[in-house]
């Protein structure tokens, strides 16, 4: 039956799992993008809705999703600076895939 799943997909199907975790892999990347769907929020706004991650991290899983495309950081020439971040076009596309996997996790988690 395994083999009859494997052909049901183009074969290049698995890199492009593997490009997407690349990107989206870990939960904390998952849960920064779940608070953005709410909006544009500030790095402490972030940093108190993720209970349990470090600055260092969320500095460090910011930086990447703007990387990829997926957030957009403005910030504004105030003292102190003000840094907002709100998804992109493209981060926003993810919904249907998070809405997803919280269902899954409801019926099945």
């Amino acid at each position: 039956m395994q083999e009859r799943a494997e052909q049901d997909y183009p074969q290049d199907i698995e890199c492009s799992i593997e490009k997407a975790l690349t990107v989206l892999g870990g939960k904390w990347t998952f849960l920064i993008i779940r608070d953005l769907f709410c909006g544009t929020k500030r790095f402490g706004e972030l940093r108190k809705s993720l209970c349990g991650i470090s600055p260092k991290t969320l500095s460090e899983r910011l930086k990447k999703l703007e990387d990829k495309g997926i957030i957009r950081r403005t910030a504004y020439p105030t003292i102190p600076p003000t840094v907002e971040y709100a998804l992109t076009e493209k981060g926003e596309s993810l919904k249907p895939i998070v809405k997803a996997m919280k269902l899954w996790g409801t019926k099945w988690g």
